[in-house]
């Protein structure tokens, strides 16, 4: 399904919001009051793991700081799961036990999170189904990119660069994917196989990374490069994260030159390997967006308000859930300044440190 949003340019940096100690299972909570009622509710924000930078550093600020600015007297209580499902199941509870009127789920299992959907239905608690689609009919709306347009994204950067360095049909691709417990990197594999299938390029070996772990998926290419040594003229990878993972071992390797990588998320050390020309593109998606939509959604809820979606969605069981689609943008060392420098993502002072100066100045990074 195709998206109908753009990102948006970022806007200017909201309050910063205090953060108070004290909630069970690791739960942080910002802004005050209680939960009696819409305008001074507790909402609940579940993320799934801390091996992907943009979980702390963009969407839990991004979040809370709408929050805030919706509704001042309203109460954020945090976790994340680490990688772990049963944590994650163990965090929803107990902020289901200190009455949160919505759920914002990021889940790190999409099918096991099910079961959060459900306990949160008997409590008469929405969820909101944040970046990762749950397998369940029962969600109240889903927050996301169009995230087969990020598999074919990636995949299409990837093909033209083979052709425009003169790589010959039948050449060999590495695909480090994401999580095999994660719906959305099911639909990045899916958008760049219907890319890379028909390119007439070879797929010499696929991984499906557990928990999207950068080491699981350095030790996987290292492992593929003893197999396949220079066959490898490309290499697809579902994230930032496993690209480091992957470029580490084409560098342990010796490699060079080294081949085009892919990547997603626009973490600030995948831009950076881009300028220092070890990846060849990432996906930007404006988070803060994306952050601030689950915000809005969350606080409609909590006051009683109908969310109708922008389009709708199918979980992989069929039900059709109202969704809110951004579009992802293909990120090049030519087009770094225009997307992440253009929307303040990160400031010329963030990438272009000493070692990235000489670099930022080629690409026009000012």
């Amino acid at each position: 399904m195709r998206t109908i949003s753009k990102p948006l340019a970022v806007l200017a940096v909201l309050a910063t919001v205090g953060l108070l100690s004290g909630c069970a299972n690791g739960a942080s909570t910002s802004g005050s009051g209680s939960s009696s009622d819409g305008s001074s509710a507790s909402i609940g924000l579940l993320l799934p793991d801390s091996v992907t930078a943009r979980y702390e550093s963009a969407d839990k600020p991004y979040f809370e700081a709408k929050v805030t600015d919706l509704c001042p007297k309203c109460k954020v209580l945090y976790s994340n799961a680490d990688g772990d499902a049963a944590k994650q199941q163990q965090q929803a509870e107990s902020m289901l036990t200190q009455g949160v009127k919505v759920l914002v789920l990021d889940p790190f299992d999409g099918e096991a999170a099910v079961a959060i959907v459900n306990e949160a239905k008997a409590k008469n608690v929405p969820v909101i189904s944040y970046d990762r689609l749950i397998n369940s009919g029962d969600i109240a709306a889903y927050v996301s990119f169009d995230n087969e347009k990020v598999g074919e994204l990636q995949g299409q950067a990837l093909v033209d660069k083979l052709k425009k360095d003169g790589v010959a049909a039948g050449a060999g691709i590495l695909m480090v994917n994401g999580s095999p417990t994660d719906n959305n990197a099911s639909q990045f594999k899916a958008g760049a196989h219907k890319i890379i299938d028909p390119s007439g390029y070879k797929v010499l070996a696929e991984y499906d990374t557990p928990g999207w772990d950068p080491q699981k998926a350095q030790d996987w290419v290292a492992g593929q490069i003893t197999q396949f040594g220079n066959q490898i003229t490309g290499l697809y990878a579902a994230n930032d994260g496993t690209a480091g993972g992957a470029i580490a071992a084409l560098n342990a390797a010796g490699t060079t030159p080294l081949p085009p990588v892919t990547g997603q998320d626009a973490e600030l050390a995948g831009i950076q390997r881009i300028l220092a020309g070890e990846q060849y593109m990432t996906v930007y998606k404006a988070l803060k967006p994306e952050a601030e939509q689950a915000a809005q959604l969350a606080v409609d809820l909590a006051n009683g308000k109908k969310v109708t979606g922008d389009t709708t969605v199918k979980t992989a069981g069929g039900a059709e859930v109202q969704s809110f689609l951004l579009t992802p943008v293909a990120v090049t060392v030519d087009t770094i300044q225009s997307t992440v420098v253009k929307d303040k993502f990160y400031t010329v002072a963030d990438i272009c440190t000493a070692a990235y100066k000489t670099a930022c100045d080629a690409a026009g990074i000012k």
